[in-house]
């Protein structure tokens, strides 16, 4: 698939390889490999941004350093797609330009094949959070 971050790509290349119930599996790793909240995030996370589009509640900040992002991202331990949602997005983005993660197409999603073992629902998650990062890189 064309315009995404090699970082990405790969991400997507292994969810690929993977069969049935493997992919759920993989997905939960992910969502065990988010990482914390950073400690100087903590004092502000009144300020950073809600995805509202999500039912649980999804708290994005990108900080920008030599005109790439970085995303911190506060999700649930109760929320483990989301949380596996998230860590795939900030593991795949980081360090991506503001053009690369706006360049991503919104369905990106679907050659990971996880509509397999999701439903509709939880998928609109992942479309929803990487929306939300896009209009936070637009911002510039």
């Amino acid at each position: 698939m064309a315009n995404l971050p090699q970082p990405l790509q790969d991400i997507v290349n292994d969810f690929s390889l993977c069969v049935g119930q493997e992919k759920l599996e993989y997905l939960l790793e992910f969502a065990a490999s988010l990482a914390p909240l950073p400690e100087w995030l903590h004092a502000q996370r009144a300020g950073m941004q809600e995805v509202h589009e999500c039912m649980t509640p999804v708290f994005v900040f990108a900080d920008r350093q030599d005109g790439r992002l970085r995303y911190h991202f506060d999700v649930p331990p109760e929320a483990p797609t989301v949380r596996g949602f998230a860590a795939i997005l900030q593991q795949g983005l980081n360090g991506a330009t503001p053009a690369q993660v706006q360049a991503i197409p919104s369905d990106f999603y679907l050659e990971m094949g996880l509509q397999a073992v999701l439903s509709g629902q939880r998928l609109n998650g992942i479309g929803a959070i990487l929306r939300h990062m896009q209009r936070i890189a637009a911002d510039d």
